[in-house]
Order: C-alpha cells, then sequence, then structure tokens
C-alpha cells in the first residue's frame, strides 16, 4: 500500500492583463492564474496527482489557503482506499462538517475540494494507463451513479433515473469512442472576442478561426451598446451572414438590461448570450430567456453546485449548459451536471476561457459523448488559444475539432519550469 505524503500548493499567476488576454465587461484586467496543488506519494510508481483551481489574479493566495487547509484530510493516508471508491471519498471530502460552514458546496472551499478530486482522479487515471475520458467511459453504469452524491437532485434526477440514462447510452459507447478517436470533438473559438481588441485585430482573429475550421466564435459584450453593435458588424461582415456568433456578457446586466441588450444586437443572429446577470439568479435568468427568444441562453461557469444547475434546468433558464472543470466539486459533481443536462435534454458546451481548462474539461465533453448523452448535436467545447505550451499534456486542436487525447491522466499537470517561473512573486509572473 502507497500513503500520501504530501499536499503541494503554487500560487501561479501568468501576466495576461498586460495584452488584454481574457478581458471582458466584468473582467478588464484578468492575469490567468492557478491555486495549483499537487497530491505526493510514496507509490513505487512514482505517480503523483496534479490538479488546479482557475482564478484570474487577486484572491489566488486566498484559493491556496483553502487547498493547503485539507492537507490534513489527506496526508499520512492510504492511498488506495481513496481511490478505490471515489464516490466515497468525495462525500467525505464535502460532507467535512466544519468547512461545510463556510458554504455549505460553494466558494473558495468547494473548488478546493473540486481541486484535490480532481487530482485524485488524475492519479487514479495515471495509474490505469488511460486518459480520464476514457476511464470514466469505461465504467458500467453502476459504478458512474456510485460516483455521484444525488442528495437535493432527487425531485429532478433520481439515481434510477441516472441508471436509466447510462445503460440506454451504453450499446454504442465502442462505436462512439472510435468516432471520437477519428474525428475529434466540435470547438468553438473565444480567441477573437475579448473587450480590449482592437476592431482590427477583432476582423483579423475572426478571419484566422474560419480559416482553422471552428464552427463558432463568440464575443464579448456589455460594456458599451453602441461598441457592442460595432463589434457585431465587423464580425458579420467578416464571418458571412450565417456564421454562429455568440456573446457572453460575464454577469454584467441586470434582467430587464440584458433582455433589452440582447433584443438591441438580435439583428445579428446571434447563436446564444452568455451570463447574461448573476450566476446565481435561476429566476431571473428565466425571465431573460423568455424576453430574448428565440436567442438561446448559456450559462454555467460560475454556477456554484449542481444544485444551481438543477434548478436553471428545472425553471426552463438556459438553453445551453456550460459546466466548469475548476468550479464545483470536480469530477464527481461534473458527473453529475452531466446526468441532469442529458435527463433534461439540454446540450452541454462547456467552459474553457482560462488557463489549463480546455485541457481539462475535454474529458468531461468526451465522456459525456460517449457514455452518457450519446450525441454530438448542439455540442461544443469552448477553446482559446493561450498559455497551452505550459501544459505537460497541452490541448490540440485541429480543423475545428479537440483531438482525443490519450495519455493517462486529468489533464491538468502544469509543466515544472512553468509553475517555478510563473510562481507568484517570481520575475516572471504577474505582479
Amino acid at each position: 500500500m502507497s500513503r500520501i505524503v504530501a499536499l503541494e500548493t503554487t500560487d501561479i499567476r501568468f501576466p495576461t492583463s498586460l495584452s488584454l488576454d481574457g478581458s471582458d465587461a466584468m473582467n478588464p484586467d484578468p492575469d490567468y492564474s492557478a491555486a495549483y496543488v499537487r497530491i505526493v506519494t510514496s507509490s513505487a510508481d512514482g505517480i503523483d496527482g496534479h490538479a488546479f483551481v482557475f482564478t484570474i489574479g487577486r484572491g489566488n493566495d486566498v484559493q491556496v489557503a483553502a487547498l493547503d487547509a485539507l492537507a490534513g484530510h489527506l496526508v499520512g493516508r492510504e492511498l488506495e482506499p481513496l481511490l478505490d471508491d471515489m464516490g466515497a471519498t468525495n462525500r467525505e471530502l464535502i460532507g467535512d462538517s466544519q468547512l461545510r460552514w463556510l458554504g455549505p458546496e460553494k466558494g473558495v472551499m468547494h473548488m478546493a475540494i473540486g481541486a484535490v478530486v480532481n487530482a485524485l482522479w488524475d492519479i487514479k487515471a495515471k495509474r490505469a494507463g488511460l486518459p480520464l475520458w476514457q476511464l470514466l467511459s469505461r465504467m458500467s453504469p453502476e459504478e458512474i451513479v456510485a460516483l455521484v452524491d444525488f442528495r437535493y437532485l432527487t425531485n429532478a434526477l433520481t439515481p434510477e433515473d441516472a441508471l436509466q440514462i447510462l445503460r440506454d447510452a451504453e450499446p454504442g459507447r465502442a462505436v462512439r469512442e472510435q468516432e471520437l478517436l477519428a474525428t475529434g470533438f466540435p470547438a468553438y473559438t473565444t480567441s477573437p472576442g475579448w473587450l480590449g481588441y482592437s476592431d482590427e485585430k477583432l476582423a483579423r482573429l475572426c478571419r484566422e478561426a474560419i480559416a482553422d475550421g471552428f464552427g463558432q466564435i463568440k464575443l464579448k459584450v456589455g460594456a458599451d451598446l453602441d461598441d457592442d453593435i460595432r463589434r457585431l458588424r465587423v464580425a458579420r461582415e467578416v464571418c458571412g451572414p450565417d456564421f454562429p456568433i455568440a456573446i457572453d456578457a460575464n454577469q454584467r446586466w441586470e434582467v430587464s438590461e440584458a433582455i433589452a441588450w440582447v433584443n438591441a444586437l438580435a439583428e445579428f443572429g446571434i447563436a446564444w448570450i452568455e451570463e447574461p446577470t448573476s450566476p446565481d439568479d435561476v429566476l431571473g435568468h428565466a425571465e431573460i430567456a423568455r424576453g430574448v427568444a428565440p436567442v438561446r441562453v448559456a450559462t454555467g461557469e460560475h454556477a456554484q453546485n449542481r444544485v444551481i444547475f438543477k434548478q436553471l434546468l428545472q425553471a426552463d433558464a438556459l438553453a445551453v449548459m456550460q459546466i466548469d472543470a475548476a468550479r464545483v466539486g470536480g469530477v464527481n459533481e461534473n458527473i453529475a451536471n452531466l446526468l441532469l443536462a442529458a435527463k433534461f435534454g439540454v446540450p452541454v458546451c462547456p467552459h474553457a476561457g482560462g488557463v489549463g481548462l480546455c485541457e481539462a474539461v475535454q474529458h468531461l465533453s468526451m465522456f459525456d459523448f460517449v457514455a452518457v448523452s450519446g450525441s454530438l448535436d448542439g455540442r461544443m467545447i469552448e477553446y482559446v488559444d493561450h498559455l497551452h505550451e505550459h501544459f505537460v499534456v497541452p490541448t490540440d486542436v485541429q480543423g475545428g475539432a479537440y483531438r482525443a487525447p490519450l495519455a493517462p491522466g486529468i489533464g491538468m499537470e502544469m509543466k515544472a519550469a512553468s509553475r517555478a517561473a510563473y510562481q507568484f512573486g517570481s520575475s516572471d509572473a504577474a505582479a
């Protein structure tokens, strides 16, 4: 038996604010950052677990402190029992009565637990010699259901419902896995649309996105309506009348303001409006969805747990679910979110606008396609062309599609040299 001997954390920050990469109406100067965790083991195979929580600069130190607070739950414990029952491990970490008081199941502590859970999945997948998406896709429906915490969900999704969804998808798993390996998973790109970019840069990046094979682009909006009209006109002239263009307000608006603003932009053929208002305002999202139809509402990157997703679905408040690999309580809770989306017939198009999120979330979408929804209809993964060079296994996007990763693990391991160079306080890190 091997043991966990250390839980190492690092505050990593990239100075992306210098080029306005990632800029939007609510976050004008983001420094893409990672509260990074490494679970160090005594295993003879030398396998450690790597994961992180994505932030955009200040406050990353607070997230690191939350990760440090979990060391006492893990250091010194035997590793194999934790990996053998990841459902129980997830429930144990989330169920700590004193830590729950800080949430429960929301905010800094919940995201820290998610990173630790993801790091354990990294070890489990590496030990199995499989990328996470294949490891999950090859589990039995019963094993997958055992990973999910169904508390607070059963008025919308029961274990029996989940088991039926997974069993219905089971016969086509092998064919879909081969399809994924052959053609990849569809992607769309946000790279042209950061709010701080000039019109010339926007037009150039739109042309490049189409040439690269992406099936959709996304533009940030919400700071100034006249600017948004101008920028959308630029994008539409470059992309043509039928190319899908989504917009993202990053929680900028009041409910009535969102409805008026989106309707003012509707002439440009909007594929969806993302995060139009507070991520906690379920009924506000529902009102917006009614007020801007047929423009679809997409949200979820800041949804703090599976309960918010459940309510958004129950209220017909979103037409596109956007999970985030580093926002909720790790792989286990995101499996619950995928099952909820399948139960309500809503496509999942994950958020990946941040350092390492493309590398991480692709595994969840590919698992969804192979073993849960069984469909690519309306499904895309966001792609942002920033900072991939810092990862041991960087995302591979070709012809507008994510190529299925084959390296074992969850995909969140950052190169040691990059972790050292961009550790907060070093010469290269954001100041």
